[in-house]
């Protein structure tokens, strides 16, 4: 997917073209993220669905929720999507910066070779 060590820098029209595509990637994974809790928050908590965005969007950017959960339907799920909301916050500023950062370390290393 990235260039090897030995390879030239990637021409700056293909690298936006590739922080482009992650960051086309990185939306829909967190379209999927926040449509998830949405959903849960709205069947299984029984919140309207503005409230279920409010306290899915809180949950996914690591605020903490708005609404009390009430059953243990509700509790189980609300610690199940924030732990699996942990881990989507942190692969979708992955997908942000990966390429950034493996330009910087690519152009680093070329530097280094010279």
């Amino acid at each position: 997917m990235y260039e090897k060590k030995h390879q030239p820098l990637l021409p700056i029209k293909h690298f936006f073209k590739r922080l482009f595509g992650n960051l086309l990637l990185a939306l829909v994974f967190l379209t999927f993220s926040l449509s998830l809790g949405m959903a849960g928050y709205h069947w299984v908590s029984g919140l309207p669905w503005t409230d279920s965005l409010l306290n899915a969007s809180m949950i996914l950017t690591g605020m903490g929720p708005v609404d009390p959960m009430k059953t243990e339907g509700a509790k189980i799920f609300a610690s199940m999507y924030a732990i699996f909301s942990g881990v989507a916050f942190l692969s979708i500023v992955a997908l942000i910066l990966a390429p950034v950062v493996h330009r910087f370390l690519h152009k680093f290393h070329l530097e280094d070779n010279e």
